[in-house]
């Protein structure tokens, strides 16, 4: 036998002594357990067995927190059990949490309430009710917070409001933290007054005393908007800056911004981006879409499309409807990602399910042009989107569904229809009124009204709508429905030739060709047909070829002529190639010089159209 020193014989027979009685091993394991926790715990343990539910609750605390042994919950939760069936209030307190959040999980870290969420194993909303309402019903504070927040959040058919706002009464009349939180979360949803808004406030400014990273968040929200207070920045970022290093995400969130945007302080840029990325690591979807914006829009340094496209992606995943179009739209223009119009696709349309109207009409456009193989096989159902829209009075869904009617975009082509809401959007739509205008000009769905027509253009046209502008002109160069009037038309083109518009373009050197009450100018015409030429337009490409094989405009050159019939035909100009290949002598540049006129005759049929 290994030699026993006197001290620690006696302390062995003490603690022999005091098991025989419950209520003595339990009072012993209470003095001891700071100084020897593993004599402590098997003194409780032996209470415990004897039927001391105080003792039970102590062996499950000591259990759950690793004290005198290691950590082990479920273990914890038998000896809570227990000490709650023999009605022993802080243990069906503890036992209800167990069942309310779960058994943490080693990393989770410590819980700071009710209202910081923790990842957990499982969560049993229905077996955490029965333990949290045995002991608010016994009166303790901390149960009845506990089981207001179960009638809040848990599921719906345990959901009870009314229950809710009464239990955290009760305890927040106690001066619970968490019970004062819930109560001033549920006055302020109802608060229609300063009174009772001050009221609300009142109990988060005392949760906030106790340290409830909520509660702080909550305070902060109120000084950025001036909610119940004069509205105070530098408080906000106080508060937030509390919640944020206990590791409130949203708070971070705010935070970040406020730093960023050098709201309640001096500009951070730093700590600002380092506040926002770690909400969004936390899973702050908004602060994810935010860091995405920042580094897609660039500032002090050129824009990280490759980052930007891995924020708005991580906050696409987290339901972010607007991150989700910004993604796509990545993908779509192969900024920081290889171009794919199918993957763009894909987050247009996550985005349009959730309700974003412009991935909606992106998601729309796309199908129309045939530009991702997918939406091929599997239409979006664009049209019903846009005609909910539309009947909610949204004027931009209205257009949209109004253009899905006029070209057939996933329902039959109804013209009158498509009259119709194109005419209720065109009061603030400036794409509608150029629309109306063409229904109205080409009688398409309403009775044909050219007049009408030019006065609908010419909104638009003012607003620098650039098809509106060059229909205008086109009205105004024919005389239709307004004075003949070629030198505002010209003007008109040059303004939406200006925007890059290949048929304003066309048409302005269909104008200096000759032929509309404009001088003559047949190198200025050559200089816009190769322009609109080169911005894809067929017709201008045919004329460029007839400019340059002729030597009009300039000087003659056959394989540029050559070239530019090649081009109009590829772009489905029927008789280009024809054409090109019949080409015999040309005229000497003397005798252009000297009947300028003559060569222009080559172009008539193509200036009239």
């Amino acid at each position: 036998m290994a030699h026993m020193t006197l001290p620690g014989f006696l302390a062995m027979r003490l603690d022999r002594l005091a098991s025989s009685s419950p209520t003595r091993a339990r009072q012993r394991a209470e003095r001891l357990f700071a100084r020897s926790p593993e004599r402590s715990l098997a003194l409780f343990a032996a209470a415990a067995e004897a039927g001391d539910a105080e003792a039970s609750f102590r062996v499950g605390e000591c259990l759950l927190e690793g004290g005198g042994t290691a950590s082990h919950p479920s273990e914890a939760a038998r000896w809570y059990h227990r000490a709650a069936m023999a009605g022993h209030v802080r243990a069906q307190c503890r036992l209800a949490q167990l069942h309310l959040f779960g058994l943490p999980r080693p990393e989770a870290g410590p819980r700071t309430g009710l209202f910081e969420p923790v990842a957990t194993e499982r969560a049993d909303f229905r077996a955490a009710a029965v333990w949290a309402r045995r002991a608010a019903e016994a009166g303790a504070a901390d149960a009845q917070a506990m089981l207001a927040y179960i009638f809040t959040a848990g599921p719906d058919d345990i959901r009870h409001p009314e229950a809710a706002f009464e239990w955290y009464r009760k305890s927040a009349e106690q001066g619970c933290p968490q019970g004062q939180l819930g109560y001033a979360t549920a006055l302020m949803a109802s608060a229609h007054t300063t009174e009772e808004v001050a009221a609300a406030r009142w109990h988060i400014v005392h949760a906030a005393k106790a340290g409830l990273p909520t509660a702080h968040f909550l305070l902060g929200l109120g000084a950025e908007h001036a909610i119940g207070v004069t509205r105070d920045e530098a408080e906000a970022r106080r508060h937030y800056a509390f919640a944020a290093k206990a590791g409130m995400a949203k708070a971070q969130a705010r935070l970040g911004l406020l730093l960023l945007e050098g709201r309640g302080g001096p500009v951070d840029l730093l700590n600002g981006e380092s506040w926002l990325r770690r909400a969004a690591l936390g899973g702050d979807a908004d602060a994810a879409a935010r860091l995405g914006d920042i580094y897609a829009q660039g500032g002090e340094l050129p824009p990280n499309f490759a980052e930007a496209a891995h924020w708005f992606r991580s906050a696409a995943e987290g339901g972010h409807s607007a991150a989700a179009r910004s993604l796509g739209m990545l993908y779509l223009t192969g900024a920081g990602v290889i171009r794919d119009p199918d993957e763009a696709a894909i987050w247009f349309q996550q985005a349009a399910r959730a309700g974003d109207a412009p991935a909606q009409a992106d998601l729309a456009a796309l199908w129309q042009a045939g530009s991702a193989a997918r939406l091929t096989q599997d239409p979006p159902p664009v049209h019903v989107w846009f005609e909910q829209a539309a009947a909610q009075g949204d004027l931009a869904g209205a257009f949209n569904y109004a253009v899905c009617l006029a070209e057939g975009i996933g329902v039959a082509r109804d013209d009158e229809r498509a009259a119709f809401w194109l005419r209720r959007a065109a009061e603030d739509v400036v794409d509608a009124q150029y629309w109306y205008g063409r229904l109205l000009a080409e009688g398409r769905g309403v009775a044909r009204d050219e007049a009408e027509a030019v006065l609908w253009f010419s909104r638009a046209a003012a607003a620098g709508q650039a098809d509106a502008q060059v229909a205008l002109a086109e009205m105004q160069v024919e005389g239709r429905g307004t004075a003949r009037d070629p030198p505002a038309a010209q003007a008109l083109f040059l303004r939406a030739a200006s925007a890059g518009h290949a048929g304003a373009m066309f048409a302005l050197g269909a104008l200096q060709g000759g032929g509309h009450d404009i001088e003559p100018d047949p190198r200025e015409a050559r200089r816009w047909f190769a322009l609109a030429a080169e911005a894809g337009h067929p017709m201008a490409a045919l004329m460029l070829a007839r400019y340059a094989a002729h030597g009009i405009g300039g000087p003659r050159d056959s394989e540029a002529g050559a070239y530019w019939y090649a081009q109009a035909a590829a772009r489905g100009l029927a008789g280009a190639a024809d054409e090109g290949a019949a080409l015999g002598p040309q005229p000497t540049l003397a005798r252009q010089a000297e009947t300028p006129g003559e060569p222009l005759a080559l172009l008539a049929d193509a200036v009239e159209r």
